[in-house]
């Protein structure tokens, strides 16, 4: 199947992070110059992007940082013709307060609208374009952990339906992508989770086993190509079946 990626400019934000340097590999082995975008750590973004990529530094609370960005991914590879947003900002503070649910709205959802909105007019331009919002099965599966990371991929997935309305006619398709649980080294490090978590939500999971970097990859680069000519509005959950066992 020919993706059509070869030589496509690729935004991937978040890139330092186990799911976003999966997502990143896998575009720059399609022949994607990928632009891997970071805030906290830049090598692991640098490793992911592939020879024909480059690194950007994304501060999603700071809408003059994305309009930065993208002018940097546009003079030096072009026209960003997928957008992946992946980036996440965990609460600063524990217990949430509400000033964390603010906090966490600005970057987590409002920041990445405003990313979205910055890569639009080049496409529009294209008359060509993929979004893939990168959300969690938290949204209907919610944890006691906590509200703030599932209020914002909520409101993501609810701005992802108005963009597939409005973008559609420009020859721009939004989707979203919802991996469950996944195997990242940050999911074996949290309190509560780590292997007795991974074990246990494996035993639930249909396949026998939970989400990884690489499961979450393969869907969103199919949904973020030109492979993907009609699916639109869409949320392609990645969980292995687990949403069917209760």
């Amino acid at each position: 199947m020919d993706l059509g990626l070869d030589g496509a400019v690729v935004l991937v934000t978040g890139a330092s992070g186990a799911i976003g340097r999966a997502i990143a590999r896998a575009y720059a082995q399609e022949g994607a110059r990928v632009a891997a975008g970071w805030y906290g750590n830049e090598e692991p973004a640098r490793e992911a992007a592939g020879e024909k990529g480059m690194t950007v530094r994304i501060d999603q609370s700071d809408p003059a940082s994305m309009a930065a960005a993208v002018r940097e991914v546009m003079r030096t590879l072009g026209p960003v013709a997928v957008l992946v947003a992946n980036a996440v900002s965990w609460p600063s503070r524990a217990p949430e307060t509400w000033e964390s649910l603010a906090e966490g709205f600005t970057v987590n959802a409002v920041g990445t609208l405003t990313l979205v909105d910055a890569v639009l007019p080049g496409m529009r331009e294209a008359g060509w374009g993929r979004v893939v919002i990168i959300s969690s099965d938290v949204v209907d599966q919610p944890v006691p952990a906590g509200f703030v990371y599932p209020a914002a991929k909520g409101a993501l997935e609810t701005a992802v339906n108005v963009l597939a309305l409005r973008e559609a006619p420009h020859g721009i398709l939004t989707n979203v992508v919802r991996p469950g649980f996944t195997l990242t080294e940050r999911a074996l490090s949290t309190p509560g989770f780590g292997r007795e978590a991974v074990d246990s939500e494996s035993a639930k999971t249909p396949t026998g086993r939970i989400c990884t970097p690489e499961d979450v990859a393969s869907a969103v680069v199919y949904l973020g190509s030109a492979a993907n000519g009609h699916a639109n509005g869409e949320t392609l959950s990645v969980a292995g079946g687990r949403h069917l066992v209760r």
